[in-house]
């Protein structure tokens, strides 16, 4: 029996029988389970391979993410060592340093 069959034979148990508790939530799970696959199928992400896709899109997020913290990182280091530097070498001119080069 097809999930759609499932939910046509609820939904008529639910009309003749009345609507009992339990019959409601079989209902919405149902109706949820079928909205879910309709929306995937949409999206192309209803075939087999759809897991797959989706673990290596999650891992190229991933190493897009470790790759921007890691430039700026860098960015970070190199504005510190260039201020560094630039107080070395004005240490160096107050001192008098720079004639010795």
């Amino acid at each position: 029996m097809s999930r759609e069959d499932l939910l046509a034979s609820l939904m008529a148990q639910a009309r003749n029988e009345g609507a009992e508790l339990v019959t409601l939530r079989a209902i919405v799970e149902e109706a949820s389970v079928l909205a879910t696959d309709r929306a995937l199928e949409r999206l192309g992400l209803g075939d087999a391979g759809a897991e797959d896709d989706l673990g290596e899109l999650r891992e190229l997020l991933q190493a897009w993410r470790d790759a921007k913290t890691s430039a700026w990182k860098a960015l970070v280091e190199w504005i510190i060592r260039g201020a560094l530097a630039l107080l070395l070498v004005g240490i160096a001119v107050r001192l008098g340093a720079w004639d010795l080069l």
